[in-house]
């Protein structure tokens, strides 16, 4: 009994111990952040919108067809449901961890004959050489918590887990981000061939005319043959951006989980207005990166690991319990001279591991240090995206206003031209010319709309979409709703 008692007094004491936590002290890696957005003044206009829209960021374009895709890509994407299985799994390693924190509880059961040696040291004379043994029994065992090391295990599990929350809000996002990019994509290739379409339709007139004047001596059969030209060229032009549209479509298809044979997007050459989206400041951004709060808790879950690499260098406290009943025979297993138990602490220290804790110890340090870097490297970049696209939509916008002169200025010398030609004025080479360059003009204006338009996109993607830290526990239970299985 005096054992017990001083196994019970010993055990109060090292309990008192199960607060210690040896993890430094977490602190967020340091980042110099401006106030404002250098490319954001003075071209971008005033708005009282703060923030882009939760969730379905893609409202700003007015565009319903974008909406149903994107519903359909988060509903059926097999990319997302693979990103979300790659969560689980992150929150299923938390849940083991979690698990170390209460004892294990193990049942016995156990039949069997043994034959023991005829010289065994210290048998007894009147032992038999074969016996039963038939054991049931529970038995638990629990590590005590001195050093913190469970705990840390477990902090650095649910980082990792929030961590992978992030990484499935990023893949997500990517993926939204690169349907919204197709569909504008496909957009622009439905204006170009509707304006190839209607080039075809002026060149078809145009060698109509030629034909008419050669038949009447006016003209050379050389007018012709350019008036023959420029209009087979069109018609080229129109069967290589459909070839892209085909491109575009199979990709969409992909992206919302079905089959190219399968899905069909119908042309549509409306224009979509550009969005003005709301930028906000930089301090914002690294609340609605999922990227930056993912490298973030990497650095968290770092940090808590150098606890349980410093815990290994003190002794370990493992508490066990027995309790069943055993026999030579099963008539007589549930007696109660059957009855066994046992109860007692075990404390383990490591004397001797050629270096192995010290340099484990070095091994998580080191993963502190580059998780830190990865995230100031996230952090920048992130900057950089935010920079690069308010950048190309400030410059675009002056772009815009010197490329529809182009095509106003393009288009008169065209009309100008042909007014020319049937007075017998000029040439058709100056038709020609007048032609092409008026057709280039417009092209480059709807690919300069297309480039703001996907600028756009891209700068609501380095904006982090309508995700903040808020959702990095709502997000992956939204999109363990709707993602296929």
């Amino acid at each position: 009994m005096n054992r017990i008692k001083h196994a019970l007094t010993a055990l109060a004491a090292t309990l008192a111990l199960g607060g210690c936590s040896l993890a430094p002290t977490y602190q967020v890696p340091a980042m110099s952040i401006p106030a404002d957005f250098k490319e954001a003044a003075p071209w971008t206009d005033a708005q009282p919108a703060d923030a882009l829209p939760r969730g379905a960021w893609w409202s700003l374009y007015g565009d319903v067809r974008l909406s149903e895709l994107e519903t359909r890509l988060d509903a059926n994407s097999p990319d997302l449901a693979a990103a979300l299985a790659l969560y689980g799994q992150a929150k299923a390693y938390e849940d083991q961890a979690k698990a170390g924190l209460w004892p294990t509880l193990s049942g016995l059961f156990g039949l069997s004959t043994n034959r023991q040696s005829d010289t065994r040291p210290l048998r007894g004379g009147g032992q038999p050489d074969i016996y039963g043994a038939d054991t049931v029994g529970l038995q638990a065992d629990y590590e005590v918590d001195l050093w913190g090391k469970v705990r840390n295990e477990v902090a650095s599990a649910k980082a990792e887990t929030q961590a992978a929350a992030g990484d499935l809000a990023s893949a997500k996002l990517s993926l939204e981000i690169r349907l919204a990019d197709d569909y504008v994509a496909i957009l622009s290739e439905d204006r170009e061939i509707q304006l190839l379409l209607d080039t075809v339709t002026a060149y078809e007139k145009a060698l109509t005319l030629t034909e008419t004047l050669h038949g009447g001596g006016v003209v050379s059969g050389l007018d012709v043959s350019r008036a023959h030209a420029q209009l087979d060229t069109a018609r080229a032009e129109v069967s290589e951006s459909r070839a892209r549209r085909a491109l575009l479509e199979h990709a969409i298809a992909v992206l919302v989980g079905e089959s190219p044979a399968a899905f069909s997007l119908p042309p549509d050459a409306r224009r979509i207005a550009l969005p003005q989206v709301p930028a906000g400041v930089p301090a914002t951004l690294l609340q609605r990166r999922p990227d930056v709060a993912a490298a973030e808790r990497r650095v968290a879950a770092a940090n808590a690991s150098i606890g349980v690499a410093r815990a290994a260098f003190f002794p370990s406290l493992d508490l066990s319990a027995a309790i069943g009943v055993q026999s030579t025979s099963t008539g007589s297993l549930f007696m109660a001279p059957s009855t066994y138990w046992a109860v007692g602490p075990m404390l383990t220290q490591t004397i001797f591991d050629a270096g192995l804790h010290s340099a484990q110890l070095a091994q998580a340090r080191a993963k502190l240090d580059e998780a830190a870097a990865r995230y100031r490297s996230t952090v920048l970049t992130a900057f950089q995206q935010v920079e690069d696209n308010l950048a190309l939509l400030s410059n675009y916008k002056v772009e815009t206003v010197d490329e529809n002169a182009a095509v106003q200025a393009a288009q008169k010398t065209l009309e100008i031209s042909m007014t020319q030609y049937r007075d017998g004025g000029v040439d058709y080479l100056e038709v020609v010319d007048s032609q092409t360059a008026a057709l280039s003009a417009e092209e480059a204006e709807l690919q300069l709309e297309t480039r703001q338009l996907r600028a756009s996109v891209d700068l609501i993607r380095a904006l982090g979409g309508g995700w903040s830290t808020a959702d990095e526990n709502a997000r992956p239970a939204a999109v363990a709703a709707t993602a296929p299985r």
